[in-house]
């Protein structure tokens, strides 16, 4: 099983001041470490949220967040899965079960890895799955 692990896994896996960064690492370590992936939309939001100058422990622009990104994608057991499936693709995901904009991203991490056959891992507890076939089956939420 291949964990895609969302934009704030993988800053908690990063910023040893997040709330999450224990439970993110013993979670890790205990799990997800041998097969996990990312994208270019979670790699992106690092950059984004981290880069960030009113994050709290910003590194102050997005370049200087990229080497921590490429270093963490060097760990073993890493793949890196392109964007590859639409929201609009019937195959993976019922559009007219997205009802709010902040399910987008979301739903669309868990059709993306769906579509690869993996596991979409977040902290997100309210996480909608109704849009995305079997969705439940290809989501961990972190505790």
């Amino acid at each position: 099983m291949t964990y895609l692990l969302d934009v704030n896994v993988l800053i908690a896996l990063l910023d040893t001041g997040h709330v999450q960064h224990e439970a993110a690492h013993a979670w890790f370590g205990q799990v997800g470490h041998a097969a996990w992936a990312t994208c270019p939309l979670t790699e992106n939001g690092v950059l984004r949220i981290v880069g960030h100058p009113r994050y709290p422990n910003t590194l102050e622009t997005p370049a200087a967040v990229a080497p921590l990104v490429s270093q963490l994608r060097a760990h073993p057991g890493h793949r890196f899965w392109p964007d590859d499936v639409s929201l609009l693709d019937a195959q993976h995901v019922d559009a007219s079960r997205i009802l709010a904009t902040d399910q987008v991203t979301d739903t669309y991490l868990l059709a993306l890895a769906r579509a690869h056959g993996g596991t979409l891992a977040t902290f997100d507890r309210r996480l909608v799955v109704d849009a995305v076939s079997d969705g439940t089956r290809h989501l961990e939420v972190i505790t």
